[in-house]
């Protein structure tokens, strides 16, 4: 049985261990996690092929091309067949993360999760950050030249405040958007963890307490 009854969003700068640390919690919380398994699941439900989706995954391509590509199929296909092919596929990604919280307590990263699920009940919206130099050491670790690691993480969270920006009507990383916010260069991922999962417990505490 899940710990928490709660939908559990990550906003994250690239470098600040978004998706270990979203893994870790899950796996505490026991519930569903979902990163890069989002986009299998939205191409199940619309019929999109998940390419497309790894494809345009948190990039705002704003190319009247795309919409020249059929990516056909599937509920969400037909009843968006006359937009661009980038927002299909963002509204197809947005109706997925609407129902896997419907049903029930997961975590989701990026991706907009916690824009779409912001009139959602039983939800705790999260980013991460860290300083630079920590930011910088995780990209190199994951493949970039240490030459080129400062551009890294400069042009990932560039594309992610664009691709949150063109879609949400709020702003990438404004504090106003989440409940929330962790530097995890100072508190390391364990540490992190054990704060969101404080938090979350005493959220529902608070809910529980209002409702009695």
């Amino acid at each position: 049985m899940a710990k928490t009854s709660m939908v559990i969003t990550i906003g994250r700068q690239y470098g600040s261990g978004g998706r270990e640390i979203g893994l870790r919690l899950a796996k505490r919380l026991e519930i569903p996690y979902y990163d890069k398994e989002l986009l299998q699941e939205a191409s199940k439900d619309s019929g999109i092929s998940e390419e497309l989706f790894e494809n345009h995954d948190e990039k705002p391509n704003k190319s009247f091309l795309y919409s020249l590509v059929s990516g056909a199929g599937g509920r969400t296909g037909n009843m968006y067949m006359d937009m661009p092919l980038n927002h299909r596929i963002f509204l197809a990604q947005f109706d997925t993360i609407r129902r896997i919280a419907d049903e029930g307590p997961c975590v989701v990263v990026g991706r907009c999760a916690d824009y779409v699920l912001r009139d959602h009940r039983n939800v705790v919206n999260f980013f991460l950050k860290a300083d630079k130099e920590h930011r910088m050491e995780r990209a190199i670790e994951r493949g970039a030249d240490p030459m080129k690691a400062e551009e890294v993480i400069r042009r990932s969270d560039k594309g992610r405040a664009a691709y949150y920006n063109y879609y949400a009507t709020t702003v990438w990383g404004d504090v106003n958007n989440y409940d929330l916010c962790i530097d995890t260069g100072k508190l390391g991922y364990d540490g992190t963890v054990e704060l969101m999962m404080d938090y979350i417990a005493m959220r529902e505490k608070a809910l529980a307490d209002k409702k009695a």
